[in-house]
């Protein structure tokens, strides 16, 4: 594997294991309630948890998913799991793109031009992607028994 695959396949967990360790700061639990409140996908789980309680499960969630993607060498279709977690995650937050209010930014004429929540949720393509490729690969790896 080349450096630029570890750099993906690690950056992406550092990366989603950080995200779901500020899940648990309350910093970060009023700034989901923005997102989770206007979302059809999301919506529901606001009335079955309070928004700390929320914010904890998916912290736990996204760091499980980071741990699973890590062990890829040794343990490939655990990876894969931890993978395809990891793209239902950023499925999940781009949905949000399209159901909270403020994407566009209203100066610059609304969207596409994107206002700092614009900003803040665009950058889960990139991480989607990282996703959909270390699934791809850990998959592959698997079927190769490496």
């Amino acid at each position: 594997m080349n450096i630029g695959a570890h750099i993906l396949r690690y950056g992406l967990v550092v990366v989603v294991a950080w995200i779901g360790a500020l899940k648990f700061t309350g910093s970060e639990a009023m700034r989901i309630q923005l997102y989770i409140g206007h979302s059809p996908v999301m919506g529901w789980l606001d009335g079955v948890l309070n928004m700390r309680a929320l914010s904890g499960a998916l912290g736990t969630v996204e760091i499980a998913a980071a741990l699973l993607v890590a062990p890829r060498p040794w343990l490939p279709r655990l990876s894969a799991l931890g993978s395809a977690l990891t793209t239902l995650v950023f499925l999940g937050t781009l949905s949000f793109l399209f159901s909270t209010p403020g994407v566009g930014d209203a100066a610059a004429g609304g969207f596409p031009a994107l206002s700092s929540v614009g900003q803040f949720l665009i950058k889960d393509l990139v991480l989607l992607g990282a996703s959909v490729w270390t699934l791809g690969e850990s998959l592959a790896a698997a079927r190769r028994g490496s």
